[in-house]
């Protein structure tokens, strides 16, 4: 029992009841670890367990909260649409509480407005608003048969899978055999309704192929002739499809239900509906027009790599789990497969309707996912091998490991308790947080270790691990919290960047506090098992070894070989060793130590593989040892040798301290730039030519607001020119598709035209979305693992009778790409090449959901752009083209990527109906314009219903009649008289240029100019430089903006420069919390601003390794085939919100080793008291020397652990690194921390007791 008579804290209590209540802490441990397997992100298939994991998509849904009103009016220009829809509803819309702006778009035959409402707004609740404003209209807002509506309860960024209807035959291959219309009815009225009901689907649309409808084509000569009218035709036909119920009636007791029968069900059903009878003679319609079946107008296609087909687009609710999601809709793509359509082709085959998805982000997020799983993975083995390197004890190193993944799964409950969803970037807090949760239960295993060591045989254990528990419990309490509160930047963004790194923020708290949790409550009660516990029956001693043998055998034939030998080495060496020489006992658990790290780095070697698989086993062996030697031989010898360099540093305190303050310095000065640091200096000494090369060698770090994610696929979106007719534009799709489908690396592509039919998809028909999905650079399996395959002895890979790779383990794996192919940016200038079709604009270089998400956020289909806010949008359009003239001047701006848009493009034939020469007639105006509706338009007069399937009933005149400006004129106008007037009697016909699309701001008419960076450039610096330039201009005279006119950037920049000023205040908040946790622990100024300075020195580290990463010379050479500039990613880093929430993690564990070494020094000090310099430097470094070594393994760890994520290059770790960067450089030059808290602890204590002394001497004089 633990026994103190000293009054117990409440950490201590805690502690010692711990301690005493093993089986109530296992209890309690085992009943998380079941809870957090139930609700662990992963695909976990457990047999027995539900599980009820956290919801996981790629990345967060970081768009703004919008909901979207959708009003379709179909044929009206989008002028019409613009003045009679779009504009009313936006006024009445922006008297919504809580609306921040709203975006309007007006196209031809339909409206979009998307109303944008604060952040704080409840997503439900705006729609409830929306709704109340729309039932409330009043009475003349909008025209008759007009009916605004919502749009489904999620964005854009949900449309998780998209797929394609195709003929296929048993074997999986495109038989074709199927008509275009087909397939629109099937995925219309079968597949769209069976996805909808899969559980978390908002929506399921249609996109390309043709609409199916009734067409009734009226010859005016023969209406003419038989005396009949449009209306006449419309009555008919009308009252000539309905079907009649009669009630019931009872025959000999039984209760007939009666019907009658009357539904249009096929052509003839409409040819000999009668429009009039004359002397019982009938008039069918068939007399009058020629009916067929035909495609409705439509304004969107598909095409698969040349070849128009039919698909459709699953949209995830808001909320819902986008993986659980897909996963309910391929469910019910297998239970409805076989019950689709089939047909047998005239060669035979037989053909069934297919569902073919192109776009699914399942595989996107179990790559991210595998990354993540991966890292935690190695980073556990680095973890078991620094350990034992430092203190050659096994269970230590097993104890503090088994901290990792218990820290874990209560970071994965937190997260289903608070709401947080997984993605790359909450997953990745867990990551960078791998360091800090190893260092509290390093700290904690390395003071009990020592105490064990220095007390006697009779001491109870128990005492001893509770006083070495206790001893340092209230340091890393205090380190803890000094990194949680690093963090309550985060918590304060708002908007993209708040949606984007809240969730890191979240887990990586959830991931300290869970380890402070588990180094102080589970970890003491499981040392005393470990270091203290004996089997004292002999019987179960030795059925636990057996077992242990047992398992060995199992795991080397079921699992692994090497890893079943060494279990079963284990079993047979603790049931052996009674007979064992005692001699041989004593080297025996050195051997096991040495055998387990050399398994453990060949467990590594061959997991994290950091030359790649390809490279071979012994290779990554050898690099892995080489750079834990490196690293942990430095550690081990600078440990070795730390008390008689401290003692130097002791003695030359200036010049030991001069180290850390040209690490602060040349830090700040990559962050911001020499000339920004010394721009103050005259211009003589700015014009220097040293001052030039300084300038040069540190011109400051870029800024954007987040790296790019490699998705996988590229969105590839040029435009057409806005006159282009739908066939025009779907001829250019085909041609652009085979061509990107030409490039070797590309396994698929996907273009869409127009729109698809949900609101969430406003695009005119110029407007191209093409979904290249390229190869992955090797093949690998579900969870972005690379796959090996069976080579030759010349190392040339095999394959079976069918030409498919033969899988082996021991092969190799196989590339798919070209050699001169390196990356993703490489296989974009592939595509960029053969893409360009004459009549189409370049395209910036977007991914499906960063499109989207750009999209979501400034309405613009490209990162960075220009609105122009003006009178009229023939103005917009000139001065949008002014400016991307100038544009493509900007050195740091893509010439071929600015586009401006093309604004009254569109050909407009406009009929200006002379009421003067209607009045003549006696012909009224409503009368001529619904000619101009029905005959040339076509009118929709009926549906049919067919089963589940409905068809619309269109009349319009036949299309030689209205297929040019000469046959419009002459469309016959019937007078009252019942004569006949041509059109070009009665009315002005003329073409004119109009808008293709309109729209606006708040009302206000706005036109986009699109750019895009240049390589090397960040995103902020490209958007000043541009702005300058542009001023320059204006001032110049150059570039004049005519009266009303305005324009403004736009773009994902706007998050980074709102985030940054967000940060000036934020920042220095949390640092001097920080501060004030520190003074709470130590309650000294002096000592808490000792401590504190390590977070300045790891600051100037993190932007030194960042300046490092954008030099060429750095790391660029080649060892074991393989070039350390490419191992490690080196390449420009810019100044990301990524990366400064690395800083901030940074912070958080800068001051660890600081916390830990001052509060021994006040230990030491309060203990020895000493009276003179030599006593105080004596007593700073026994301190010191006394911790040096859980601060050198946590510094180890850190680093190796951070190496793993900076070599790492499966999906999400463009976001990983960034974020990892900052914290490498720190950790790694925040060594010299180690000496400078203890040199400026003795130096406070030197210049007080130099004070005493002089005190002294002054009272006796």
């Amino acid at each position: 029992m633990v026994n103190n008579s000293q009054p117990l804290s409440l950490l201590d209590r805690i502690i010692k009841a711990c301690l005493e209540n093993k089986l109530v802490v296992g209890l309690a441990l085992a009943g998380l670890v079941a809870w957090g397997i139930i609700v662990a992100p992963f695909d976990w298939q457990i047999p027995g367990i539900v599980r009820d994991p956290v919801p996981v998509d790629a990345i967060p849904d970081i768009g703004e909260n919008q909901q979207i009103v959708f009003t379709e009016w179909m044929g009206r220009s989008p002028q019409d649409v613009e003045d009679q829809i779009t504009y009313p509803l936006t006024v009445a819309l922006l008297g919504l509480p809580e609306v921040k702006t709203i975006r309007s778009y007006s196209f031809f035959g339909f409206s979009t407005i998307y109303v944008i409402f604060n952040e704080e707004a409840e997503f439900y609740w705006t729609r409830s608003r929306i709704l109340e404003k729309l039932n409330a209209l009043p009475a003349g807002t909008l025209p008759q048969d007009v009916q605004p509506s919502l749009g489904p309860d999620a964005t854009a960024l949900g449309q998780v899978f998209w797929y394609t209807l195709e003929g296929r035959d048993e074997q999986g291959h495109p038989t074709g055999g199927w008509d275009l219309h087909e397939l629109r009815s099937i995925q219309d009225w079968y597949v769209r309704y069976a996805l909808m009901s899969a559980e978390g689907v908002a929506e399921v649309a249609s996109v390309g192929g043709y609409v199916q409808e009734y067409q009734i084509d009226v010859d005016p000569a023969a209406m003419r002739e038989h005396g009949v009218g449009l209306q006449d035709i419309f009555s008919a036909v009308r009252a000539s499809n309905v079907d009649v119920g009669a009630r019931t009636i009872e025959v000999n007791k039984v209760e007939y239900v009666i019907r009658g029968l009357g539904f249009i069900e096929n052509l003839e059903d409409i040819e000999f509906t009668v429009v009039k009878a004359r002397e019982n003679v009938p008039l069918y319609v068939k007399d009058v027009a020629n009916v067929t079946l035909g495609p409705a107008l439509r304004r969107g296609a598909l095409d698969k790599e040349g070849a128009e087909v039919v698909g459709g687009v699953v949209v995830v609710r808001y909320g819902e789990n986008p993986l659980a999601t897909i996963k309910n809709v391929k469910d019910k793509i297998k239970e409805i497969s076989t019950g689709l359509p089939k047909k047998v082709l005239p060669d035979g085959r037989e053909s069934q309707v297919t569902i073919v998805p192109f776009y699914d982000r399942t595989g996107l997020i179990y790559e991210t996912l595998g990354t993540l799983n991966h890292a935690l993975r190695d980073e556990i083995l680095i973890t078991i091998i620094v350990i034992l390197l430092m203190v050659m004890h096994l269970k230590t190193s097993l104890l503090i490991t088994s901290l990792l993944p218990l820290t874990v799964l209560m970071v994965f409950i937190g997260m289903k308790v608070f709401g947080v969803d997984a993605n790359i970037v909450a997953l990745s807090g867990i990551a960078i947080a791998i360091g800090t949760i190893v260092d509290m239960g390093i700290v904690v295993s390395e003071n009990m270790l020592k105490h064990l060591d220095e007390a006697g045989e009779k001491e109870d254990k128990l005492s001893v691990l509770y006083r070495a528990a206790s001893e340092v419990g209230g340091a890393v309490l205090t380190a803890v919290a000094t990194t949680v509160v690093s963090f309550l930047p985060v918590f304060t963004m708002e908007a993209a960047e708040g949606k984007l790194f809240k969730p890191l923020a979240y887990t990586k708290t959830f991931a300290l506090i869970a380890s402070v949790i588990m180094a102080l409550t589970v970890l003491p009660p499981l040392a005393h098992i470990l270091y203290a516990g004996r089997f004292r029956k002999e019987q179960l001693r030795n059925a636990l070894y057996g077992g242990l043998i047992l398992a060995g055998i199992v795991l080397m034939f079921a699992l692994s070989w090497w890893l079943g030998l060494l279990v079963t080495l284990i079993g047979v060496y603790h049931f052996t060793r009674r007979w064992l020489p005692a001699g041989l006992l004593d080297h025996i658990p050195q051997w096991v130590n040495w055998l387990v790290i050399a398994a453990v780095m060949f467990i590594l070697a061959g997991t994290w593989a950091p030359l790649g698989i390809d490279k071979g086993t012994l290779r990554n062996v050898l690099l892995v040892a080489l750079l834990l030697a490196l690293i942990m031989g430095s550690i081990v010898l600078f440990t070795r040798h730390y008390p008689r360099m401290l003692r130097w540093a002791l003695d030359h305190k200036v010049l030991a301290l001069s180290g850390p303050a040209a690490i602060v310095t040349i830090g700040f000065m990559a962050w911001i730039g020499f000339d920004g640091m010394f721009g103050f200096m005259p211009d003589l000494v700015r014009k220097a030519r040293p001052y030039a090369a300084l300038r040069h060698t540190f011109p400051g770090l870029g800024r954007e607001f987040m790296p790019p994610l490699d998705e996988g696929s590229y969105l590839y979106m040029p435009t057409t020119m806005p006159h282009a007719s739908i066939g025009e534009a779907l001829d250019v799709l085909a041609k652009l598709d085979k061509a990107l489908y030409s490039v070797p690396e590309v396994e698929q592509v996907v273009g869409k035209l127009g729109r698809a039919d949900t609101p969430l998809d406003p695009a005119p028909i110029s407007m191209i979305e093409t979904v290249v999905n390229y190869k992955p650079e090797y093949i690998v399996d579900k969870d972005g693992n690379r796959l090996t395959f069976e080579v030759d002895r010349d190392g040339h890979f095999l394959r079976d009778e069918h030409g498919n790779l033969i899988p082996d383990p021991d092969g190799k794996p196989y590339r798919q790409w070209r050699d001169h192919i390196r990356t993703a940016r490489d296989i974009w200038d592939e595509l960029v090449k053969v893409a360009k079709i004459p009549g189409t604009t370049s395209a910036p270089r977007l991914q499906p959901i960063a499109a989207r998400i750009v999209m979501l956020q400034s309405g613009m289909r490209a990162p960075m752009g220009i609105k122009v806010k003006g009178p009229d949008l023939e103005t917009i359009e000139q001065v949008g083209l002014a400016l991307e003239r100038l544009l493509k001047e900007v050195p740091s701006v893509e010439p071929a990527a600015v586009i401006a848009d093309r604004i009254v493009g569109k050909p407009y034939l406009e009929i200006d109906i002379d009421r003067r020469a209607i009045a003549r007639y006696g012909i009224s105006l409503r009368q001529v314009q619904d000619v101009i509706e029905v005959a040339i338009g076509g009118k929709t007069i009926t549906t049919t219903v067919e089963g589940r399937e409905r068809y619309p009933v269109r009349v319009r005149y036949m299309r030689e009649l209205r297929d040019n400006i000469e046959s419009l004129g002459t469309i016959l106008v019937p007078a009252p008289d019942g004569t006949q007037i041509p059109m070009a009697q009665l009315a002005e016909i003329r073409y004119i240029r109009g808008a293709q699309a309109i729209k606006s701001e708040d009302t206000f008419l706005v036109g986009y100019v699109l750019f895009d960076k240049r390589d090397g450039w960040a995103e902020v610096d490209v958007v000043e430089q541009a702005q300058r330039y542009l001023d320059a201009k204006i001032e110049s005279g150059e570039l004049v903006l005519p009266a009303g006119v305005s324009y403004s950037f736009a773009g994902s920049y706007e998050n980074q420069i709102r985030s940054a000023q967000r940060l000036r205040i934020i920042l220095p908040l949390a640092l001097f919390i920080i501060f004030i946790i520190l003074y709470f622990k130590f309650h000294r100024v002096s000592t808490s601003l000792i401590v504190f300075s390590g977070i300045f020195v790891a600051w100037g580290g993190g932007f030194l390794m960042l300046w490092l990463y954008g030099q060429d010379w750095f790391l660029n050479f080649s060892l074991l085939g393989a070039n350390f500039r490419g191992l490690f990613q080196v390449h420009p880093i810019n100044l990301s919100v990524a990366v400064w929430v690395g800083f901030l993690a940074l912070f958080g564990i800068a001051s660890d080793n600081g916390v830990i070494i001052s509060t021994y020094l006040d230990q030491n000090f309060a203990r020895r008291r000493p009276d003179s310099i030599a006593a105080i430097r004596e007593a700073t470094v026994e301190a010191g020397a006394r911790r040096i070594r859980p601060a050198m393994m946590t510094t180890a760890t850190t680093i190796l652990a951070l190496m793993v994520i900076l070599t790492s290059t499966g999906r999400g770790s463009d976001i990983m690194v960034p974020m990892a960067i900052p914290s490498f450089g720190g950790m790694v030059l925040a060594v010299v921390t180690v000496f400078v808290v203890p040199i400026l602890y003795a130096a406070g204590a030197e210049q007080r007791m130099m004070k005493g002394i002089q005190s002294e001497k002054s009272k006796q004089l």
